[in-house]
């Protein structure tokens, strides 16, 4: 209802670009386009082809005949649709010849008399046939509801403020307060964003000078699941006012076959600023699972989810003009295509890479030798920070190609999360997840607590189930089931504590009640 509303002749925005109706461009993309009856645009081009494919020599269907572009025509009738064109459409019209090479005037041509009456028999061979059984109205339901992109407007003032581009360290200190551990990686995320848009603010007084043109640092994040990825790059979301897209890789694949295209990754980008090219341009785009796109060894059958994605990735990592579809995850006859410049746009990506622990430590075991000074072929196996030995040669080993690293110049690691470090993403955060259980409880006037044992017991059940600090979240649901449930019931409960014989099942919370 709100985009039938948004699309009627009568309170039509003007905020939005128009979309020819043939070649789905928008109007700053090819010449101004022309407004026909039903709220159809169709640029000239598209017009001038179209008459062109009819010709001054229609061709005969059937029945209907052919018609003359003017007199007995009935599309030219005070009811036909001709009519309603308005008067550029009329003017591009090709001029009709007679047989001598004379130009017809409308309403002054010779009437041929029609066997069997209007419209049946051959008629005359320089006439549009009778397309008026057509209903435009039924072609642009979906028209109608297309999403369209927003016009580009003269800005005052610059893309970025430069009061919200925080400097590293002050960047850093706000993802202290929601990540725990992950310094390094906290640290070159915070330095990586800071040279984005501090190179977008500068950008053309540098480019204008003789300096050395400064070009954008894409980065790569590894590390197993549950240590923070997503979860860094998502409160960096909500820290920076600026478009930020998170996007899965595992649906992509190439181009024409069932999955998502490679450009919906802009489109994502492109809705999250709201439709506005030149804010999307510099924008962050965060692949999540980049892993999942790595080369099959299998040699049958064509890998057309991962080193073709890879290659597909290559011209938005880089830098270049790409056609991407607005509002919709593939391109197709409906949808409107807009152009954007990834030049500007930073992209991270992340994944888990499981089993590259063991191509490097293949490759640190070919290095050992034998002798008193020799390292030990086990010496690795205990090793917790195993992926800050990675190189590139172990991801081109995973399946990932050289041109596709290239273009990822940083590559940061991130490590498994220790007891220690549970505990504190238990408590400390600004959202740690026994914080929003009190939160929870205080509605109910009631106050939890947890025993430091128990907190410890709590983790080291994490711990065994090897999903990081998403393990957390699953137990305490399970150990906050019952008190959730029972605490309700009673209005005399004032203080649940959670021990550590409750944690392992062999005991229950002790309960203090009020007053």
């Amino acid at each position: 209802m709100s985009d039938e509303r948004n699309y009627n002749d009568n309170e039509h925005t003007d905020d939005r670009e128009k979309v020819c109706y043939m070649c789905h461009r928008t109007e700053s993309r090819t010449v101004k386009t022309i407004r026909l009856p039903g709220n159809m645009h169709v640029c000239t081009d598209c017009l001038q082809k179209m008459i062109d494919s009819i010709g001054a020599n229609g061709p005969d269907f059937g029945p209907f005949g052919g018609f003359p572009l003017w007199g007995n025509n009935p599309m030219n009738s005070n009811n036909g649709p001709m009519s309603d064109l308005p008067k550029e459409a009329q003017e591009a019209l090709p001029e009709v010849l007679d047989e001598n090479g004379n130009v017809i005037t409308p309403g002054t041509e010779e009437k041929e008399e029609q066997p069997g009456g209007p419209g049946q028999g051959p008629g005359p061979r320089h006439g549009m046939p009778n397309i008026s059984f057509i209903n435009l109205a039924d072609l642009q339901q979906g028209f109608n509801r297309r999403q369209q992109v927003k016009k580009k407007k003269e800005r005052t003032g610059p893309l970025v403020d430069p009061e919200k581009v925080l400097p590293p360290h002050k960047l850093k200190e706000k993802l202290d307060e929601y990540v725990i551990g992950q310094e390094k990686a906290k640290k070159a995320i915070s330095v990586a964003v800071y040279n984005h848009y501090k190179r977008i603010l500068a950008g053309d007084r540098l480019n204008d000078s003789d300096d050395v043109e400064i070009q954008k640092s894409n980065m790569l994040m590894i590390g197993p699941t549950g240590v923070g990825k997503t979860y860094i790059v998502q409160t960096l979301a909500r820290l920076l006012d600026v478009p930020l897209a998170i996007t899965d890789a595992t649906s992509l694949t190439e181009a024409g076959y069932i999955g998502d295209d490679i450009e919906s990754v802009l489109s994502k980008l492109l809705a999250a600023a709201d439709n506005d090219v030149e804010k999307a341009e510099i924008g962050i785009v965060f692949i999540d699972e980049i892993d999942k796109i790595a080369k099959k060894n299998s040699n049958r059958g064509r890998d057309v989810s991962g080193e073709s994605v890879q290659q597909g990735l290559l011209k938005l990592l880089e830098g270049s003009e790409v056609e991407v579809p607005v509002g919709a995850s593939s391109k197709n006859a409906m949808v409107p295509l807009t152009t954007i410049n990834t030049k500007n746009i930073l992209f991270i990506c992340g994944g888990a890479f499981p089993e590259l622990e063991e191509i490097i430590k293949t490759r640190l075991r070919k290095n050992s030798s034998i002798g008193f000074n020799a390292d030990l072929k086990d010496k690795y196996d205990e090793d917790e920070n195993i992926l800050d030995h990675v190189e590139s040669e172990d991801l081109r080993e995973f399946g990932m190609i050289p041109e596709f690293l290239g273009r990822l110049p940083i590559v940061v690691t991130l490590q498994n999360l220790t007891s220690e470090m549970l505990v504190q993403v238990l408590k400390e955060p600004k959202n740690a997840i026994l914080k929003q259980y009190q939160k929870l409880l205080e509605l109910d006037e009631v106050k939890l607590e947890f025993e430091d044992d128990a907190l410890l017991a709590l983790t080291q059940r994490a711990e065994k189930k090897g999903i990081g600090a998403r393990g957390l979240r699953s137990i305490i649901e399970e150990i906050m089931l019952d008190i959730m449930y029972e605490i309700p019931k009673d209005d005399s409960i004032g203080t649940v504590i959670i021990t550590k014989d409750y944690i392992e099942n062999r005991g229950v919370p002790r309960i203090e009640l009020r007053g």
